[in-house]
């Protein structure tokens, strides 16, 4: 397992969040007064220092996490991209949401005064990197990226599962911040629990992005909510992301399903938060059989041994609601552990779903068999929040119901594909309803995730030199507005 931890590096201490946080206040507003164009350098600039320290920042990488290099230059690949794509959202401005409704006397509401409405930054924020991204959802990943697109500063509180590489990024990415002219105290990186629960509830925060568990993200979440100043928490936390297959699906193709199934489940030892965890078959199915039989892949480390701990102890649990092992390799309960396939009746869940429905993040996943199509719609809605649920089926399936329940469950539904992997686009969706993240209305994944960190603000009246220029009818940097509804 990984032999860094933060017992290696000194937990930031209070005297020194206070000297970051101040400073944080300080760029707040330089960032905000700052223009578009200017920001988007900042984050180009990261990624390309990111690109070139990219062979050290790989090995310590794997050294800390055990994931395979490959993987890791994917993953640093993702970043820089993620990077360079929010540096166009930027410099696009459709973020902003500009609206501007000129003044009409004649208005049948009454006369209308001028109103024009754009976007600020909310204001520092504070990021918690996750374990199982060491590059995509850490120091300089999704939070991070879309905070300082909006024009946040950020503050990262490093994960013990990478602490070096959490430090050595973050060197990276300060010497890029400050080599483009970002003002000082845009970027900062802490260490230590204590300072993690410090940092949500400094009055300077104004907003917070976590990854991990339901367990600590609901910690901080509520630590969040009872400041005298509540603040936007936006985290995931955790999510099971069902496959639902029809019969049709089944008698077309239940062995593909299958083998598709085995190598999502099993991807990267189980540790991707859109893990398939469940899949529902029909009784008898062809996919149930070719699980039985199927050779599993070879076990992965994990990710540390907090982790595989914790994951062993969530298939005991399994197994103690009554699930039963289908199919497993020669040490599932190892030190690295080999992938397990567990079974149980659509009645069992139905009278046990606190249990078997829970997430296992790991590579163990469970299989359900329905009676018929008329349970899919009661076991969909057995499920709590899930950040994505898959569906398999043929097109002549009357799943529209079906459909109709998962939009509501989840925050991405698929047809004939599978969720492990999560693109950077613009129409990326990766949140869902509680536990999956705890607030739905948001994305942590694609362009879209920048709105969580700015706010409305509406300019009434105000004369052209006094507008921001995004605001202006003469504005030399024209962006995409709604004019008088139009």
């Amino acid at each position: 397992m990984n032999s860094t931890d933060l017992n290696t590096i000194p937990p930031t201490e209070l005297s020194e969040l206070e000297v970051i946080l101040s400073a944080a206040e300080l760029a707040s507003g330089q960032l905000r007064r700052g223009d578009r164009t200017t920001r988007a350098t900042y984050l180009i600039a990261i990624a390309d220092a990111l690109d070139a320290a990219a062979d050290p920042l790989v090995l310590l990488a794997h050294h800390e996490t055990q994931l395979t290099e490959v993987r890791l230059r994917g993953e640093l690949n993702r970043t820089t991209f993620q990077l360079r794509l929010f540096a166009e959202a930027v410099a696009d401005a459709r973020y902003l949401d500009v609206r501007i409704d000129h003044a009409d006397p004649e208005w049948p509401m009454g006369a209308r005064p001028d109103l024009r409405r754009t976007h600020i930054p909310i204001g520092p924020v504070a990021v918690f990197a996750a374990s199982n991204f060491p590059f995509a959802f850490s120091v300089a990943g999704g939070d991070t990226a879309s905070a300082l697109a909006a024009g946040c500063p950020v503050v990262v509180k490093a994960h013990s599962g990478h602490a070096e590489l959490s430090r050595e990024t973050a060197q990276v990415v300060s010497e890029a911040l400050a080599t483009a002219g970002a003002p000082p105290g845009s970027f900062a990186l802490v260490f230590g629990t204590a300072v993690g629960r410090a940092l949500v509830q400094d009055p300077r925060i104004k907003a917070a992005g976590f990854t991990g568990s339901i367990s600590g993200g609901r910690a901080l979440f509520e630590l969040a909510q009872s400041r005298p100043e509540p603040i936007p928490f936006f985290g995931e936390l955790g999510s099971n992301n069902p496959v639902f297959v029809t019969q049709a699906a089944d008698t077309a193709r239940g062995a593909e399903i299958a083998g598709e199934f085995i190598a999502s489940f099993t991807l990267g030892s189980g540790q991707f938060c859109t893990k398939p965890g469940t899949v529902l078959v029909p009784l008898n199915s062809r996919m149930l059989a070719t699980l039985r039989k199927a050779k599993l892949p070879d076990g992965a480390p994990m990710l540390n041994e907090r982790i595989r701990s914790g994951y062993v102890e969530s298939v005991r649990a399994l197994q103690a609601g009554g699930a039963e092992i289908i199919n497993a390799g020669p040490a599932p309960y190892g030190d690295i552990p080999s992938p397990i396939l567990h079974l149980v009746s659509a009645a069992d869940v139905l009278a046990n779903p606190s249990t078997l429905l829970a997430e296992c993040f790991g590579p163990s996943a469970l299989v359900i068999e329905y009676d018929n199509a008329g349970q899919l719609g009661d076991l969909a809605l057995a499920f709590e929040g899930q950040l994505t649920a898959s569906i398999q089926a043929e097109n002549g399936d009357d799943v529209a119901e079906l459909i109709d329940t998962l939009m509501v469950k989840a925050g991405r539904v698929l047809w004939n594909q599978w969720p492990t992997g999560v693109s950077v686009t613009y129409a990326q969706q990766h949140g869902g309803p509680y536990p999956a993240s705890t607030s739905s209305v948001s994305t942590s994944v694609g362009v879209a995730a920048i709105g969580r960190f700015v706010r409305p603000v509406a300019l009434q009246g105000f004369p052209q030199r006094q507008l921001p220029d995004e605001l202006r009818e003469d504005s030399a940097d024209p962006v995409p507005r709604l004019v008088d509804g139009r």
